[in-house]
């Protein structure tokens, strides 16, 4: 599901044509505005407390000291929501916010099975019929077996756009890829 800070009829940004395609035809795209509202910066803060109410469980990835996904984190508490976080490299400025939810007592995770765990779902099985084989997916074709990869060297290999990227990574996590 989608949530934008702009009208429905209006998609921001333009590069994510084919996923706001797929969540219309999987899930939703929605909005609290009125059809025609251009995508302006203190709409997005607003719509973080939609995303967050919307879910379970809010898990940053990667997060700046002053990140969005931060604002969403701050609300997913206030709503009584779980907030998780993905430890990252410390050399760069771009996982600050979430190792800062981390030392302030959101969980880690790990993997996929961490999410699921907090969420008392049951594991994703391995090796569902029917998902694509590493052989399909240029991400899982990237990636070095048995070792870690940071994300940056992930896009760079694989050519996938970074905001293609980390959902699609969520997803082959969560089926076991």
């Amino acid at each position: 599901m989608g949530v934008l800070g702009c009208g429905v009829d209006i998609l921001y940004p333009g590069e994510h044509r084919m996923l706001a395609g797929q969540m219309r035809r999987r899930g939703a795209v929605i909005s609290e505005l009125v059809p025609g509202t251009p995508p302006l910066a203190h709409f997005f803060p607003l719509r973080n407390r939609i995303i967050s109410g919307l879910s379970q469980a809010v898990v940053v990835i990667e997060a700046g000291e002053k990140s969005g996904s931060l604002i969403t984190a701050r609300l997913a508490l206030e709503q009584g929501r779980e907030v998780l976080a993905v430890p990252g490299n410390v050399l760069n400025g771009r996982n600050r916010g979430g190792h800062a939810l981390l030392r302030d007592g959101a969980k880690v995770v790990e993997t996929a099975d961490d999410i699921l765990e907090e969420l008392h779902l049951p594991a994703a099985p391995a090796g569902i019929a029917g998902q694509p084989s590493a052989g399909e997916d240029p991400l899982l074709t990237c990636l070095p077996a048995g070792e870690c990869c940071d994300l940056d060297a992930i896009v760079e290999r694989s050519g996938v756009a970074i905001e293609q990227a980390l959902p699609r990574l969520l997803d082959l996590e969560l089926r076991g890829l």
